[in-house]
């Protein structure tokens, strides 16, 4: 018995069942939907629902087509107006479309009914950022602070997952009573699984606290790696560090914060932390359920803002940036704007707004590692310390002493005598002591 393949040929069928035949999945076919509110203009609504295209296509989607509605304001049952929502749900039908994402946060009871009218999944921006943080977190912390979010956004929406069905009869020791929905015992559910999650994280924020005391005690200050997604952060991180740390093109390559030391040229160790990237419409319970990690933002001595200068809306995610820190109480903190991807096409004229918006910026490439210099000392202007000039007059046979120095201090000036060595240096005050049996007495 043989059977014919695509091709015409004759293959026989004992050799068609000893092979693995591995069909290619089809990707989600995705249809994006935004809205223009007369006081916001068509410009900003496309340049959002472009982010969402990429953001859409991160999570495994391929974005069939768009659609934009005029509107004077959102409608409160269907978000777009009805006749709008029909119009769009026809298209979605014919051209096979799996998922309607919406550009803004839908209401519970907008969801069921855009469901009911579409007849497939619907999403909005919150839920499709929760999906791909899903994806990415590789930590436990990561893992329970996704989870958190998630299960803070499906609360409210639950109705509609369990709208058909009817309730539960009575148990033992319930016998004559209606009993509790579906609905109601997993409303339950989450609430208890959210507490156990908020309690975990509790136990992470303060196991970061005991680590900050330990690097309180070092004196080593901490810097904080902020900015819109995919500006280039892990890239700088590992430009600067020598880190492994992932560094993609794309939207939220990484979500778990990476913290590297850091030794600058001035002879100064400091802590640099990579932090998750931000966005447009970054969902509060998303940094509500990343305080643990974001703390080590709040807590930074120093902010360094990668820009994406190469990005036409890169002054737009600078906004961005500095909504979501005013969000976290850190807008106010110590920033250091460092104009990243200059190796890449920058239009002239935008690039000179922010400078001139930033007269202390430092422009760099981190994939190149143009500029690195210059932001390695402006690090070391910025991040110096309080430190004490000392002159010290150290035996040649105390040679531990004198590359205790060098490591812990910054040496401006050395002479060598025949007996002993003389140094006047700038050293952390924790280390005075150490120091004291070699110090020079004041004239």
């Amino acid at each position: 018995m043989v059977s014919r393949s695509v091709s015409g040929k004759l293959v026989g069928t004992k050799t068609l069942k000893s092979l693995v035949h591995i069909e290619k999945t089809r990707l989600e076919r995705a249809f994006l939907v935004g809205v223009e509110i007369k006081s916001n203009g068509r410009s900003g609504v496309k340049d959002s629902l472009a982010e969402l295209a990429e953001l859409a296509q991160t999570a495994g989607a391929e974005v069939v087509a768009e659609g934009i509605q005029k509107m004077d304001s959102f409608n409160a049952a269907t978000f777009i107006g009805p006749g709008k929502a029909g119009e769009f749900s026809r298209f979605c039908k014919d051209q096979d479309v799996d998922t309607v994402i919406f550009d803004d946060e839908l209401s519970p009871a907008q969801s069921r009914n855009l469901e009911k009218i579409f007849n497939c999944k619907v999403l909005d921006r919150t839920a499709l950022i929760l999906d791909i943080f899903a994806q990415r977190a590789r930590t436990r912390e990561g893992k329970l602070q996704i989870e958190l979010a998630q299960l803070q956004h499906l609360l409210p929406r639950l109705t509609r997952f369990w709208g058909h069905l009817s309730r539960q009869s009575g148990g033992i020791g319930m016998r004559g009573g209606e009993g509790e929905s579906q609905l109601e015992a997993d409303r339950r559910k989450v609430s208890e699984r959210i507490d156990r999650i908020q309690r975990d994280l509790d136990m992470v924020r303060r196991q970061r606290q005991t680590q900050r005391a330990g690097r309180q005690r070092s004196q080593w200050p901490l810097a904080s790696i902020v900015g819109y997604t995919n500006a280039g952060k892990s890239t700088l991180l590992n430009q600067l560090t020598g880190a492994d740390v992932l560094a993609e093109d794309q939207l939220f390559a990484t979500l778990d914060p990476t913290t590297r030391r850091l030794r600058l040229p001035t002879n100064q160790n400091v802590l640099l932390t990579d932090t998750v990237g931000f966005i447009k419409k970054l969902p509060h319970g998303l940094v509500e359920a990343f305080k643990a990690t974001l703390e080590e933002v709040v807590q930074a001595d120093l902010l360094l803002h990668v820009v994406d200068t190469s990005h036409p809306q890169a002054e737009e995610q600078i906004m961005a940036v500095n909504s979501v820190l005013a969000e976290m109480g850190a807008v106010s903190k110590p920033t250091l704007m460092v104009l990243n991807k200059v190796d890449q096409p920058v239009e002239a004229a935008a690039l000179q707004r922010i400078r001139d918006l930033h007269p202390g910026a430092v422009s760099i490439s981190a994939k190149t590692g143009e500029g690195i210099p210059s932001l390695l000392a402006e690090l070391g202007t910025q991040l110096r310390p309080v430190r004490d000039l000392v002159d010290l007059k150290i035996p040649h046979e105390s040679a531990a002493v004198i590359a205790r120095l060098h490591a812990v201090g910054q040496v401006l000036e050395q002479k060598y005598a025949a007996k002993h060595g003389r140094f006047k240096a700038r050293i952390p005050p924790n280390f005075q002591a150490e120091f004291a049996p070699f110090l020079v007495p004041a004239k």
